[in-house]
């Protein structure tokens, strides 16, 4: 793993280096991926196969009732507890995201309404082939379904035709019907684009690797997408007061995911950050996944020392992480001034596993590679679109249009002038 001390000359460009070493890597799957997509808007339901049978040795797009069915059954009753439980809390805090529609009338007797309204469909992404994500199911539907969005439909790489029973079990717990045994970015443009089998949807949403963040903002403008997700991130503050044994754990944790993945510990206290390392290596071998985070915390994992509390909150917030952990005494004081993460884990117990799965209610779809800068993790307002209704009346029109005639030729554009002023009440 990379070692950066803050008190080095040179340590905020070192800093600048890995960052944008990993960006740069994430960019670099977009010329295979435009490729495919592109194959896929020509040749459709063809194309998808011939990406399905070299990726993931699978001959089905869309799986039978009986398949799916028969897989279920196999699923064991702890699993579906633990999803029905899952899916119980997420729909809870989701349902608490309302938004309020807005009826305005003015003296002049114009009304302006502006409401809140479903998108009319939308398609959730879930990794799938030879891992599976029942969680990322209810992350990506419960909101949807807390919207009201009429069409969700579930597009998971199976493998060899086989689709994980658990994350199955969480499509039919959230009621989607419409499923699809696909992945990729053969998958993103089927759905974007549409084909024989597959109609288009409004938007895409959901967790995917590097091809399928690719795929995602190549359709968009053609579709929607949710905020730039990708391979996962975690940044963990920690004090002299850690335990060493639990903070390499949720480093470990989260470099399970990807070789992408980027792991980033900080503290004042050096023998934290040497007892952690020293931990991680230990522990990696307790981890069937072993080799994907050793390669992720060796490639994108990074022990930083820093001197002080305020030069500490400069850096997460610079980086803007998917997940942070404030894993110090402290953290109260850290809170107020943290503007840039993706969720943020407060105190000892507040371990990103726990998000992950959902049961404290929040959603593990998140911006990442900084874009939690600018963008927030997926919720209900991204299954809904805002429309604003005007209806204007003569006396309004009179009195707000000459000021938007004084406006319109400013900017040179009489056309706007002119179509005012045939409405105003001559005198």
């Amino acid at each position: 793993m990379k070692i950066l001390n803050s008190k080095s000359k040179n340590f905020d460009k070192l800093l600048d280096i890995l960052l944008s070493k990993r960006k740069n890597k994430l960019k670099s799957s977009s010329v295979s991926v435009t490729k495919i997509i592109n194959d896929v808007k020509k040749n459709g339901d063809k194309a998808v196969l011939k990406y399905e049978r070299k990726f993931n040795k699978n001959n089905i797009i869309a799986p039978s009732v009986k398949q799916i069915n028969n897989s279920i059954k196999s699923l064991d009753k702890k699993v579906k507890k633990a999803i029905d439980d899952a899916y119980v809390r997420i729909y809870k805090f989701h349902s608490l995201q309302k938004f309020k529609n807005i009826s305005y009338k003015d003296r002049y007797n114009n009304k302006i309404d502006y409401k809140h309204l479903p998108l009319d469909s939308v398609a959730i992404y879930v990794p799938g082939s030879t891992a599976s994500y029942p969680s990322s199911v209810l992350m990506s539907a419960i909101p949807a379904i807390v919207a009201k969005v009429k069409r969700i439909v579930m597009i998971n790489p199976g493998y060899k035709g086989n689709q994980n029973p658990a994350v199955l079990y969480a499509a039919r717990r959230c009621g989607i019907k419409e499923i699809y045994s696909i992945g990729g970015p053969s998958a993103i443009a089927a759905i974007a684009y549409g084909t024989k089998k597959i109609k288009p949807v409004n938007k895409v949403v959901g967790p995917g690797n590097s091809y399928v963040a690719a795929a995602k903002k190549y359709v968009l403008g053609d579709i929607g997408i949710d905020a730039m997700t990708g391979p996962s991130e975690i940044l963990i503050i920690a004090d002299k007061t850690s335990n060493p044994e639990w903070i390499a754990s949720d480093l470990i944790g989260q470099a399970e995911h990807d070789p992408l993945a980027q792991c980033i510990l900080i503290s004042k206290d050096q023998k934290i950050l040497e007892q952690t390392k020293k931990e991680i290596f230990k522990q990696l071998k307790e981890i069937p996944r072993s080799s994907i985070a050793q390669k992720s915390l060796m490639t994108n994992g990074i022990l930083m020392y820093v001197n002080s509390d305020a030069k500490i909150i400069e850096i997460s917030n610079k980086i803007s992480p998917e997940h942070l952990e404030i894993n110090v005494k402290n953290y109260r004081s850290y809170i107020p001034k943290i503007k840039n993460a993706g969720s943020v884990c407060c105190g000892t117990y507040a371990v990103m596993a726990c998000t992950d799965y959902g049961l404290p209610g929040t959603n593990h779809i998140l911006p990442v590679n900084g874009s939690a800068k600018y963008s927030s993790g997926l919720g209900v307002s991204e299954f809904i679109k805002k429309i604003s209704y005007i209806t204007l009346s003569k006396k309004g029109i009179d009195k707000l249009g000459p000021s938007v005639i004084t406006l319109a030729n400013y900017e040179g554009l009489q056309g706007h002038a002119q179509s005012i002023v045939k409405r105003i009440r001559r005198k």
